[in-house]
């Protein structure tokens, strides 16, 4: 058995799934693995990471009915030459997207969804007053309300999600006052990877590892903000270096697990989703 063939049991087990669970999967249409020389399934890596996605998909109750339909669907739109299994499925409420770079659509009607208007939400308690980023060489003006690091750091996680301007700047603010501040570089740096600006994210988790170099939140998001720079071998140490503060994230292990099958270390890759499956199953 190589790093990238894996039986029905094996995955299963792997998933927290049940071997049932994984062939019903198969007979829906979700996954198209390959065939042993006894006819037996064996699911590659990408299956493997497919499949997680989708049983994390079943944790948020979507059905596995919608997600097969939702795979129909994308198998109808894709390129021939693209494989199912490299799509980013997510849940968007009770709906399932598709992400692309800065674009979400829908699998089951191809239609895109219009994400810059912000779902409406109740103001924050005592916030600062209104936010304007600084120019370059700009004063700092006076600070009226809230006027700590933790009350900017607080105000921007409220509104990152529907503001991520204004949540820039309030993070910027909170780092003038506190420099030391780390998470809120951890934050800052998520704000830039989700828009794709991934210099700027990897400058932020440095920043944040420069002040705790054990923050096992900051050095995963680097080793995910380096892989998808295809930065490979940096991201491998990254991910060792999460593992090194934290040998028990999962995450990093699973990740690490796909990473060396890539880099074509098979030894350490089923050694990292063995690690996966002793922490998911404990």
């Amino acid at each position: 058995m190589t790093a990238s063939s894996f039986s029905a049991e094996q995955v299963a087990g792997l998933l927290g799934l049940t071997p049932q669970q994984i062939r019903a999967y198969v007979r829906g249409g979700v996954v198209a693995p390959d065939r042993g020389p006894r006819g037996e399934l064996r699911f590659s890596f990408q299956d493997l990471v497919f499949l997680r996605v989708v049983a994390r998909l079943a944790g948020a109750r979507i059905s596995p009915r919608r997600v097969e339909r939702a795979v129909r669907g994308l198998r109808a739109r894709l390129p021939g030459d693209r494989p199912i299994s490299g799509v980013r499925l997510d849940a968007e409420g009770s709906h399932l997207v598709v992400r692309e770079d800065d674009r979400v659509w829908s699998p089951d009607s191809g239609q895109y969804w219009f994400t810059f208007a912000p779902r409406p939400v109740a103001a924050p308690a005592a916030p600062p007053a209104r936010i304007e980023p600084l120019e370059r060489g700009a004063e700092e003006p006076a600070l009226e309300v809230s006027a700590t690091a933790e009350g900017w750091y607080a105000f921007a996680c409220e509104i990152e999600a529907t503001q991520p301007e204004e949540a820039r700047a309030a993070y910027a603010r909170a780092l003038a006052i506190d420099p030391k501040l780390a998470i809120a570089h951890v934050n800052w740096g998520c704000l830039e990877h989700e828009a794709g600006r991934l210099a700027d994210a990897e400058s932020h988790y440095r920043a944040a590892l420069a002040l705790e170099s054990r923050d096992v939140v900051a050095g995963f998001d680097l080793a995910v903000v380096l892989e998808d720079q295809g930065r490979s071998d940096e991201a491998r140490a990254a991910y060792e270096h999460v593992l090194d503060c934290d040998a028990t994230c999962a995450d990093a292990h699973f990740n690490l697990a796909r990473l060396c099958d890539r880099l074509g270390d098979a030894a350490a890759a089923l050694r990292h989703l063995h690690a996966y499956r002793r922490l998911t199953q404990s």
